[in-house]
């Protein structure tokens, strides 16, 4: 007879839904040992194979992978709700961009990026792809949170409190991945901000460090119907059309919004093999558009959710971007069944993965990946009775009924508090901010 397993953890649970493979357990305990999965097997199996040296008993919740936030400007946190009911390029250019002028530095970046984090890790959000100036900031308050991230360095054709140009953009964000490649939760993207904002010498420069550096590109693309008629009217081509021509599509490409695009764009997107982030609250809080999701799906697109920042959206909240992407997807087409809850659950956890280039380490529950959970109480009166965990999951549960996540095994939100951050001291420099900003 085989003596049990010394491991290091040993979580039971109602259910467990992997993602991949599909499906949900039952009754049974996902085990633990050095940050990674070993098993998830039965109950009784769990107790009988392994020795563990924390037990953790939630007979009323369903642990699923940590959510991935794949699109977001985290610091805009120390934004949130400061021009609401504004359309996107008046939101910008009267009310964002002269307070970023005013405001942004180490400092605010920091701050910011550690409130998004508190607010994502208890939305059961392990991993984030951020897009912001001053990335070592970012990345400090990240690192400091335990959270996972892949940290965009931002370039843009004209001067900011940042960065003077596009190649100060570029080495002060090569710096910063070079002042951070030891921090193992912390990978790095170039973070172009957008076709309209980025000329084709600059995005040569980024699609040369991108292949020369094995890095991805992540930036915004036909957000709005705006965006593709002022790019058709200055290049007769589409924003999708004029990266393609520029060499800048491909695996490695992130596309945040990708709202307003053409079955020939899809098409184009497809072949590529680009990512997509659905952002489907910012794009209605802006009236950007709904974005053709299920024709991308259909096109075998890997479709990923994000959230954009907290100025445009109010909410860094991975379940209402589930639930909205299902609901927007059933309007648009007419289809009760057009984007079934599993398929938006697969986006906010193994489709962000991929997007942000982790899915062999993240984003579903099997044996041999990074012990990234969440755990979901789905015992309050709120959510009973519970007939499908993953449809409850996508319709009826929230983000305050997440309990706990661990990243790596490491027990960041331990009963609803977080372990990593001062929230005492996070609230006060938030309140700072505010009286500065207003």
């Amino acid at each position: 007879m085989t003596a049990p397993r010394n491991v290091d953890l040993v979580i039971h649970a109602r259910w467990i839904v992997p993602v991949e493979p599909t499906g949900t357990l039952v009754d049974h305990a996902l085990v633990v040992d050095r940050g990674d999965i070993v098993a998830i097997v039965a109950s009784a199996t769990a107790d009988r194979d392994f020795v563990a040296a924390a037990r953790v008993d939630l007979p009323t919740h369903v642990l699923i992978p940590g959510l991935v936030n794949a699109h977001t400007h985290a610091a805009m946190s120390l934004l949130r709700g400061i021009a609401d009911d504004v359309p996107l390029k008046a939101w910008l250019e009267q009310h964002i961009w002269p307070r970023e002028g005013r405001f942004v530095s180490p400092e605010f970046v920091y701050d910011g990026t550690l409130l998004a984090a508190a607010e994502m890790l208890r939305g059961g959000v392990t991993c984030a792809a951020d897009m912001y100036f001053y990335p070592d900031a970012a990345a400090r308050a990240l690192d400091a949170a335990g959270m996972r991230a892949l940290v965009g360095m931002p370039v843009l054709d004209f001067p900011t409190p940042y960065a003077a140009d596009p190649d100060d953009y570029l080495q002060k964000g090569l710096a910063a991945r070079d002042a951070f490649k030891h921090a193992a939760r912390l990978a790095f993207a170039l973070a172009p901000h957008a076709p309209y904002t980025v000329g084709d010498a600059t995005w040569a420069k980024v699609t040369m460090y991108a292949r020369q550096l094995d890095l991805p590109i992540h930036t915004h693309v036909a957000e709005t119907r705006g965006e593709v008629d002022d790019s058709r009217k200055a290049s007769g081509e589409s924003p999708v059309e004029r990266l393609e021509r520029l060499g800048v599509t491909g695996p490695s490409l992130i596309a945040a919004h990708a709202v307003h695009v053409s079955d020939s764009d899809i098409d184009k997107l497809a072949a590529q093999r680009c990512h997509i982030v659905h952002c489907p609250a910012s794009n209605m809080k802006l009236a950007s558009g709904i974005a053709p999701v299920t024709a991308m799906l259909a096109h075998e697109i890997n479709v990923a959710l994000g959230t954009d920042g907290a100025a445009s959206n109010n909410r860094l909240d991975l379940f209402a971007e589930m639930r909205l992407a299902g609901l927007l997807a059933k309007v648009a087409t007419g289809d009760a069944a057009a984007l079934p809850a599993a398929t938006a659950l697969r986006m906010a956890t193994l489709g962000g993965a991929a997007a942000v280039g982790m899915d062999t380490r993240i984003g579903s529950l099997v044996a041999g990946k990074a012990a990234d959970v969440v755990a979901v109480d789905l015992g309050g009166l709120d959510v009973m009775p519970v007939y499908e965990p993953v449809s409850h999951l996508v319709n009826v549960a929230g983000r305050d009924d997440v309990t706990d996540v661990w990243i790596g095994g490491e027990r960041i939100v331990n009963t609803r508090t977080l372990a990593t951050v001062d929230e005492s001291a996070l609230a006060a420099r938030a309140s700072a901010w505010q009286q500065r900003l207003c």
